[in-house]
């Protein structure tokens, strides 16, 4: 092995020069791409184009979870859409020979551009070309969302019918696999949430992690624009609406306790970017429909996310994580089941 956690560079190089010789090289290099707090994201550099390898985290691996076929799926059915994805090269089964991660692994032309994941990045952009670039990301999910499943060999990817109380009995099965304390605020958004769930009123493609930093972004200071939306391991068929629910919670993190300083995050609307509402408005009109309702939504992002850093803590204590910051994040699990369980009483108190 190299010195690079969960991938053998060695072994990429000889499995690269077998399977797609058109794109060797010797001596491939690869580093960890900062920032993740689930999948290993590398980039790899020596072959003839720029690539990126994505695996499951080290140890901890839940069946369901970090599906790297799923990713390359959607990514290679969405080119030609006008959703912006990378280029899908292949994916590999790796856990018989362990050649190069011992899982199964994603490869993928690196797309151009960064990813404005902190305060700092939005001095090279104007306000004017921020709020556009923010703008253009709700837009770009309702396109993904208009996009038809079908229509691009995705219309067996997931079961609408019934996709809310799925994803509640499939998060709920994480939180308990991932136990290591007690959560009894989460416990209770968790029921809320149950008691709750609204009636889907369309379906759709869900990225299911739809943020900014989960975007590059490529062009000039006043002209940003994405060049690619990435990881999509979590993408199913579903309510789009989902997607909303999570795009708002990440956008608004920053102004939870906590927050920034476990989820970093660009967004500063003294910087230019636009409140989290004329997103949705942008959302609503480019996908020609009413402005939505998103308090359960955004209570179930809340209970999501909150799940997912209780699994990443969980690795954290068992010494299976890669990367800087997994020691703080248990610490927002409560802020964020708070929240969702303050934005079910809001619902609730408007309905009375």
């Amino acid at each position: 092995m190299t010195a690079v956690p969960g991938l053998d560079a060695a072994g990429l190089t000889a499995w690269l020069g077998e399977a797609h010789p058109e794109l060797a090289a010797e001596d491939l290099a690869a580093t960890v791409i900062a920032g993740g707090r689930s999948n290993l994201t590398y980039a790899v550099d020596g072959a003839r184009v720029p690539l990126i390898v994505r695996r499951p985290p080290l140890g901890h691996v839940l069946s369901s979870a970090h599906d790297m076929r799923r990713e390359h799926r959607v990514i290679s059915a969405l080119a030609g859409t006008g959703v912006p994805v990378p280029h899908a090269i292949d994916v590999v089964d790796d856990t018989a020979s362990g050649l190069v991660t011992g899982t199964v692994f994603f490869v993928m032309e690196r797309a151009p551009g960064q990813v404005l994941a902190r305060r700092a990045q939005n001095s090279e952009y104007t306000a004017a070309g921020l709020r556009r670039l923010s703008l253009d990301l709700g837009r770009h999910l309702a396109d993904l969302h208009a996009v038809d499943p079908v229509a691009v060999g995705l219309g067996g990817f997931g079961r609408p019918d019934g996709y809310l109380a799925r994803q509640l009995a499939t998060w709920r099965r994480q939180l308990d696999a991932s136990r290591s304390r007690a959560t009894p605020t989460l416990d209770a958004l968790q029921a809320s949430l149950t008691g709750g769930v609204p009636d889907s009123s369309r379906a759709g493609i869900v990225h299911g992690d739809y943020r900014l930093d989960n975007a590059l972004v490529v062009g000039e200071a006043d002209e940003p624009r994405i060049s690619a939306i990435l990881d999509w391991e979590m993408a199913t068929l579903g309510d789009p609406l989902v997607d909303l629910g999570m795009f708002g919670l990440y956008w608004d993190i920053s102004d939870l306790p906590g927050g920034a300083g476990v989820v970093p995050s660009a967004v500063d609307p003294s910087a230019g970017y636009p409140q989290f509402g004329e997103l949705v408005d942008a959302y609503a009109e480019r996908a020609g429909i009413a402005v939505p309702d998103l308090r359960w939504y955004r209570a179930f992002a809340a209970y999501k996310l909150a799940v997912i850093l209780e699994g990443i803590h969980f690795r954290y204590q068992a010494g299976d994580t890669v990367g800087e910051g997994f020691d703080r994040m248990g610490g927002l699990v409560e802020p964020l089941a708070l929240t969702g369980l303050a934005t079910l009483d809001a619902h609730a108190q408007e309905v009375r």
